[in-house]
């Protein structure tokens, strides 16, 4: 996924600059990267953070940097920020999403006898495809929505000049950018969680489409939101971090919900609940507070040295990676009979090879509650799933399984409670070994988050979209 940060200040931003992006490392692990302008003009700096943190990489470069306005970014794909030169001035730029018609416009802008300097991988790199399609319009504003037009998929900007920052949420607000305020300046960032600590208040929230251009004085609506939306339910679910909130609505709280509606009519006889950590811990908690069971922790997670577990791009290492960091702790496990709640499940192999630790370690009966359905579709509209295959996730193996084929009556199969649902639930549940498994419904996850269902993107589990 990746997120954005950006400051306008009438004082030197460069400290706000680096701890407001680096609150940002939870939504990326590949790239990372930072831009100021001052009187003289740009200065960048891009790293690696695979196997690094992006302070203890960013940290010897504050020294370079000066200026009363910057952008940030954490990414999980290209490098980026950009500082660009053209017929609108120079500029940086900053973006999150995916472009699913990538290639299309490449091949566009090469029949037009333009090319691409920058490259992620072997492709083109997606921010100086955007950066293009801006300058092919005569301002910032009429460039970006002539992204919004071009773009299949999603795109949220950051776009930083010598006036100020443009904020450009995508066109139908699955991912969010909210507005801070403190004395003397502002901020825009895909969490509100990077304002406490630094001293701003949440103000505004940008809508989907919608274009602010911020200075350090105030910011200014320069083209109106639109009545669609489509913001990413996972937000809430997994992504998100618990202390933020997305269209007003916290991360946190949505979880207790999400767990006390696992709660309900669940006649399992358990000992104790637990939560996957990190984001199972808050579905747990409100699952314990629904029936009124202790929450105890059999697994402790272990970070001063190890980052976060799907950080390396090679499967097994990450599998590893997300082993080491998970202790088990045998004086709660032994004995017991386990509910534990997590926010989803992806692939599953690293849930099957904790599960069998916890038999391994004496638990009697091992049950599993997830806060959301199940994932059948993958994500076409973010890069959550961007390196899964519909083959990896765990539905789709389990259809494959049932019917010898993973693409048919998928409708059916995310109907919760129709035969093929329970069929394709019993068989996840025994290829990953636990005493029994059950997924939120669709319309408890809608409840718990408390948005209408047509302004919520839902796809990776029902296939719908309202855009």
């Amino acid at each position: 996924m990746g997120g954005l940060f950006g400051i306008a200040s009438r004082q030197d931003c460069v400290k706000d600059l680096f701890y407001g992006t680096d609150y940002h490392s939870h939504l990326g692990t590949r790239r990372a990267g930072l831009a100021v302008v001052n009187e003289k003009g740009f200065t960048r700096s891009i790293h690696s953070i695979e196997s690094s943190y992006f302070r203890s990489k960013f940290e010897p470069d504050l020294t370079i940097f000066q200026g009363n306005m910057g952008i940030g970014v954490i990414s999980d794909t290209d490098s980026q920020p950009l500082i660009i030169n053209s017929h609108l001035g120079t500029f940086g730029i900053v973006t999150v999403g995916k472009i699913n018609n990538l290639v299309e416009l490449g091949k566009l802008a090469f029949s037009q006898k333009k090319y691409f300097s920058e490259t992620s991988g072997y492709d083109i790199n997606p921010t100086e495809l955007i950066a293009m399609l801006i300058c092919e319009q005569d301002n910032f504003v009429n460039g970006i929505r002539h992204v919004n037009e071009s773009v299949r998929g999603s795109c949220t900007i950051l776009l930083l000049t010598r006036d100020g920052i443009y904020a450009a949420r995508d066109r139908y607000g699955r991912t969010p950018i909210v507005i801070g305020r403190k004395d003397g300046a502002l901020a825009a960032s895909s969490e509100s969680s990077a304002f406490p600590n630094l001293g701003y208040e949440t103000e505004y929230y940008v809508g989907p489409a919608e274009i602010v251009h911020i200075t350090p004085d105030g910011y200014e609506q320069v083209s109106t939101p639109v009545e669609k939306m489509q913001v990413c339910s996972f937000l809430w679910v997994y992504y998100g971090y618990p202390p933020s909130c997305y269209e007003g609505i916290n991360v946190e709280e949505v979880r207790y919900r999400c767990g006390r509606a696992l709660s309900r009519d669940d006649t399992v006889e358990v000992d104790f609940v637990s939560g996957i950590p990190d984001s199972g811990i808050g579905h747990a908690l409100g699952y314990a507070s629904g029936k009124g069971i202790p929450y105890m922790r059999p697994y402790v997670k272990y970070t001063p040295t190890w980052p976060r577990s799907f950080m390396p791009q090679n499967q097994s290492v990450r599998d590893l990676v997300a082993k080491m960091k998970l202790i088990p702790n045998r004086a709660i496990i032994n004995g017991r009979r386990i509910v534990f709640c997590d926010d989803s499940i992806v692939r599953g192999t690293q849930l099957q090879d904790n599960i069998q630790i916890l038999y391994e370690y004496g638990a009697r009966e091992v049950h599993m509650r997830v806060a959301c359905p199940t994932l059948i579709y993958p994500c076409e509209f973010l890069n959550f799933s961007s390196s899964r295959s519909q083959l990896d996730l765990a539905g789709r193996k389990a259809i494959k399984a049932l019917e010898g084929k993973d693409d048919v009556h998928l409708e059916e199969y995310a109907r919760a409670g129709s035969e093929k649902n329970r069929a394709m639930v019993e068989q996840i549940r025994k290829t990953l070994g636990m005493t029994s498994l059950k997924y939120q419904t669709i319309d408890d996850l809608v409840e718990a988050i408390g948005l209408p269902k047509e302004r919520l993107c839902t796809h990776c589990w029902d296939g719908t979209s309202y855009c």
